[in-house]
């Protein structure tokens, strides 16, 4: 009997427009007799889809090409760095998509045969490289070649608590209403189903100052004629989901006659915990590189 594992992380320097692939070999295992040691092991890894089509990557690090399995269980860490410099991208952010995709082939040792497939490719991930002025590196610290950063392209989660003693409860608690009795919600619609729930329905940001404001206004307007114009004595503040920062906002009808009227919550919540989900909400986008626009969703998890 003989196995091996192959597993593959990929990791990105804070700010960095480089990731680093490593390969770990594991469970390699060879008992009773075999000719395993003799086989050869194959890795390889290419980007066979690039959006826009045509980008160039700067390829380093070191992988191992064809090993037996000898030779790997001596060296079992290798790596493999992708870079793609700006001004490939679309769109203000300069947005490249790509594919990562490793994969393994075996070649049967001089005196064995094996069945079943041979080579394969064992997994896929989405690296993602940016630009957006208003996220970090936006200037490579004055090298233009350097500017903006790389990511991965995947649905992350936003976590907001609604335990006591969380900055944000208040916050978290009218969020986790609105996801699980919207027809309680203000204002009143009967088929409120507010996104941001599950992948298949996520949030979007938009940097637009104008948007953001609209929304505002929307969700403000609700607040007044629900609570009247003095909702914020005791210091709070009309608290909106979604978020004014996303295209979900409350004014979205008004941008999308499409999009449902009224689909979104407001209520005063005390300004402290409406001003520490900001905060968390401002961070989250920082650090997972949230960029404007659908091509970039996440969602909201509430912990209660």
């Amino acid at each position: 009997m003989s196995q091996f594992n192959v597993r593959v992380v990929g990791t990105i320097a804070k700010n960095s427009r480089t990731i680093n692939f490593q390969y770990y070999f594991t469970e390699m295992v060879a008992q009773g007799e075999t000719e395993v040691a003799a086989m050869k092991i194959t890795t390889k890894a290419g980007i066979p889809q690039s959006w826009p089509s045509g980008a160039r990557y700067t390829r380093g690090g070191h992988m191992p090409g064809t090993k037996t399995f000898t030779e790997l269980s001596a060296q079992r860490n290798f790596n493999d760095t992708v870079n793609a410099k700006p001004g490939q991208g679309s769109g203000s952010a300069d947005q490249l998509f790509a594919v990562y995709q490793p994969s393994i082939s075996i070649t049967p040792p001089p005196n064995a045969t094996l069945t079943g497939d041979l080579k394969g490719n064992i997994f896929m991930l989405a690296p993602r490289w940016d630009a957006a002025t208003y996220l970090a590196n936006s200037t490579g610290g004055g090298n233009p070649a350097r500017k903006g950063a790389a990511t991965f392209s995947y649905l992350t989660a936003l976590t907001l608590s609604a335990k006591r003693g969380a900055e944000e409860r208040a916050e978290a608690q009218h969020i986790n209403q609105a996801f699980l009795v919207p027809q309680d919600t203000k204002p009143y619609m009967s088929a409120k189903k507010v996104p941001g729930q599950a992948a298949a329905d996520p949030l979007h940001r938009t940097v637009s100052s104008r948007r953001i404001d609209d929304n505002r206004k929307a969700a403000v307007k609700q607040c007044k004629r629900y609570w009247g114009p003095n909702y914020t004595s005791g210091g709070k503040e009309c608290d909106e989901y979604p978020f004014a920062s996303t295209y979900e906002g409350a004014a979205e009808h008004d941008y999308d006659p499409e999009a449902q009227k009224f689909n979104f919550s407001a209520k005063p919540i005390p300004g402290d915990d409406n001003q520490a989900g900001g905060s968390l909400l401002k961070s989250f986008y920082a650090k997972n590189r949230i960029i404007d626009g659908l091509d970039d969703g996440f969602i909201v998890k509430i912990v209660t």
